[in-house]
């Protein structure tokens, strides 16, 4: 089956599009990849979603119109994707939307939202579009995220040692040893929310990790960064914007206002490399597989090295899956496996009572026509042409 996953992350910068090709041989899930297509959101709608975004106020008109215009812009990717990547023969969506809200309370997640409406997607490429993944995760019990525990298990199932998948996006997640998948705290987040506010826009990101590289890192601000209660919390945990966001480094920084601003990131950055660190030696990892945004971080990717010391860390693109578009590939593998039936979590990843098939499918033009279930699912994710 040929599937185009879409992925947007905390960051809302822009939207990937991974096509790859998915076929079951006995107990493994092949997946050759056909590559990638990434495309920003455009400025005003970017503008739109940061100023909707928690703890900003909305209203419910905003919340339509964004579900509306970020829905018309998956849209717009998926077609793209299926023209140029599929050659037009693409025959499944799997849409993971934009998340706007993760309501946590105590610990415990109480509901998900991802906006990006595939009705939209549905009609611009005619295919049955999965969306909606995390909601049912949520329903029995579990965390919601992250939803690429089952993934990251199949995908490193064999591999010697212990190893770690870690993810390096708005929020850094990792998915430990033993199955369990946890938000280990911020990874872009704070850095790019440093960065926007300390050069009043000029800037979106540290791009290469040279402020970080120019900066000093500030112990007694890293020492009170890392008193956030959140990091001691026991996974399975999720975290996001919703703790991590301006307001909370504002006040953070309230008594530093003598630190440059390139120092202020590279405290962050360590921030980010020093909790992530705790949580792979927590896990027991034998070596760490990265991917996403934050692996094209210089100094980030050198803190982290150095905080964990003898255990390697290398990215998802040595086995095969091109780091920036892991998660794409990775939803695209659970709408593969919902249309064919099949559970798309593990309890212990997110601390749900039971496996759950997720999503909600969206007709395509031909209606709906999925293939025969399968009883018995693989359990080991093959991508095709690369080395162990």
């Amino acid at each position: 089956m040929r599937v185009i996953g879409l992925m947007s992350g905390t960051s809302y910068d822009a939207i990937d599009a991974a096509a790859a090709d998915l076929t079951i041989e006995g107990d493994r899930l092949v997946l050759t990849p056909l590559g990638l297509i990434t495309r920003g959101y455009d400025e005003a709608l970017r503008a739109a979603l940061a100023a909707a975004l928690p703890p900003a106020a909305t209203t419910l008109a905003e919340v339509c119109r964004l579900d509306t215009r970020i829905g018309q812009a998956f849209a717009a990717a998926a077609a793209e994707a299926d023209r140029e990547l599929c050659d037009g023969q693409a025959e499944l969506v799997a849409s993971h939307g934009q998340t706007v809200y993760h309501w946590v309370e105590e610990g415990r997640v109480h509901g998900t939202l991802q906006i990006g409406q595939p009705a939209w997607i549905a009609e611009a490429t005619g295919l049955p579009v999965v969306a909606d993944f995390r909601p049912r995760d949520i329903a029995a019990g579990g965390q919601g995220a992250p939803l690429v525990g089952l993934v990251d298990q199949m995908w490193l199932r064999g591999r010697p040692g212990a190893p770690t998948a870690l993810n390096l996006g708005g929020i850094a997640n990792i998915t430990a040893p033993d199955g369990t998948a946890f938000d280990t705290g911020p990874a872009n987040a704070l850095i790019d929310a440093a960065v926007r506010d300390l050069t009043r826009e000029r800037l979106g990101c540290d791009l290469d990790g040279e402020m970080a590289a120019r900066g000093t890192v500030d112990e007694k601000l890293l020492a009170e960064l890392l008193a956030e209660p959140y990091y001691a919390r026991t996974a399975p945990k999720t975290t996001g914007k919703e703790l991590f966001h301006l307001p909370y480094l504002r006040a953070a920084l309230s008594g530093y206002e003598a630190l440059t601003p390139e120092d202020v990131v590279a405290t962050l950055t360590l921030l980010t490399a020093r909790t992530v660190a705790d949580a792979v030696r927590s896990a027991g990892a034998s070596e760490v597989i990265a991917s996403g945004g934050g692996t094209r971080n210089p100094t980030l990717m050198a803190f982290l090295r150095a905080e964990l010391g003898d255990i390697p860390v290398r990215t998802s693109d040595e086995l095969g899956l091109p780091s920036a578009a892991k998660e794409a590939y990775a939803f695209a593998v659970l709408g593969f496996l919902t249309a064919h039936g099949l559970a798309g979590t593990v309890p212990r990843s997110t601390g749900a009572r039971h496996a759950s098939v997720l999503g909600s499918i969206t007709p395509g033009r031909r209606g709906l026509r999925l293939p025969d279930a399968v009883s018995v699912g693989p359990v080991r994710l093959v991508v095709d042409g690369a080395t162990r």
